[in-house]
């Protein structure tokens, strides 16, 4: 199959991508490297033996996109690029809301100009806000605490109005909780620009000497420790999810939204205790306030993604700091360099 992936570069296009060339897909990465890097490319390229197509550019140009269309002629897409920092989106609320919401809507443009009726949508489970109930199921109340959470919600809400405009298209809209780890190999994994917005390249970055302690915002939620509960998923799994969806949209029309997580939770320090397990290393830490538009926990029901993709995360915690850190001690400054 053709298939366009947009912020292909990123941490979960790029191990996303290793997972579709082991396929046998045809891809065309279209990325502006805003928060990635070219290396990554090259990087999969040799993990997964094969080439792909490059296009570099940003999801809002319109003219741009029609090019890559035009010469590529994708079947499908998988649309990762975004920005993704819900601290960030606090502060920036307006470059959020024209790359995230704006530029999906040139996207689903220029796919119904040349009649690409699949698309596979990086969402995220910050579209349920604060829970009703736990673990959250695809039928919870979507209310987003943040500009971050509502650009996906709103991008969701316009895919849904697209795909039911248009009988023969295809969405699954994934809602992923928390992706963490790196590839097997050690090449490829997180490396995002400037203070790292996420929790475990945070405390990677802490435990091989980038960062001198850890911030945790807030210890006084209600949660069995205090700190915040997240549902971490292996990037590696949620990529096994990205083939599962595409698969499926082969085979059905309409609009589906499915979680993507493990169903289970670890707070901000059992994640710090089992990456010192991993690393050997310690992790020093300071507390300080809640951060703005943080849930006390996040814990994602996951029977509809077995049911209808049948798909199953299979990596634990050890797992995903096992991997963090073969990446982040192989590669202290990511791609680049000191």
């Amino acid at each position: 199959m053709r298939i366009l992936v947009t912020g292909g570069a990123g941490y979960i296009g790029s191990h996303t991508l290793i997972q579709l060339l082991r396929e046998g897909h045809n891809v065309l990465v279209y990325d502006n490297y805003s928060n990635s890097s070219p290396e990554a490319l090259n990087r999969v390229k040799q993990i997964a033996n094969a080439d792909f197509n490059v296009c570099e550019g940003d999801i809002q140009d319109a003219g741009k996109l029609n090019e890559a269309f035009g010469s590529f002629r994708p079947e499908a897409v998988m649309h990762f690029a975004g920005l993704k920092a819900v601290g960030e989106s606090n502060e920036k609320p307006l470059e959020y809301y024209a790359q995230n919401v704006s530029g999906s809507i040139e996207l689903l443009k220029v796919m119904q100009r040349h009649e690409c009726r699949r698309i596979v949508f990086s969402s995220s489970a910050t579209v349920y806000g604060n829970a009703k109930y736990l673990p959250y199921d695809e039928h919870h109340p979507m209310q987003p605490t943040n500009p971050y959470g509502r650009t996906k919600y709103f991008v969701e809400e316009i895919i849904r109005d697209w795909t039911a405009s248009w009988g023969e298209a295809s969405a699954i809209l994934l809602r992923y909780f928390n992706p963490v780890g790196a590839d097997p190999s050690g090449r490829i994994g997180e490396d995002p620009n400037g203070m790292p917005n996420n929790l475990v390249p945070y405390i990677s970055q802490v435990a091989v000497g980038r960062l001198k302690h850890l911030k945790i915002f807030g210890a006084d939620y209600e949660t069995r420790d205090g700190t915040g509960e997240r549902d971490y998923i292996h990037v590696e799994d949620l990529a096994r999810a990205h083939l599962a969806a595409i698969e499926f949209s082969e085979a059905t029309t309409g609009c589906e939204a499915i979680n993507v997580g493990t169903g289970g939770g670890a707070t901000v320090f059992e994640m710090i205790k089992a990456f010192e397990h991993a690393s050997g290393q310690v992790v020093p830490y300071e507390i300080g306030p809640r951060r703005d538009g943080d849930v006390a926990r996040s814990l994602a029901a996951v029977d509809k993604a077995e049911r209808l993709l049948g798909w199953r995360a299979k990596l634990s915690v050890a797992d995903m700091c096992k991997t963090t850190w073969n990446w982040q001690s192989n590669n202290p400054y990511g791609y680049g360099s000191k």
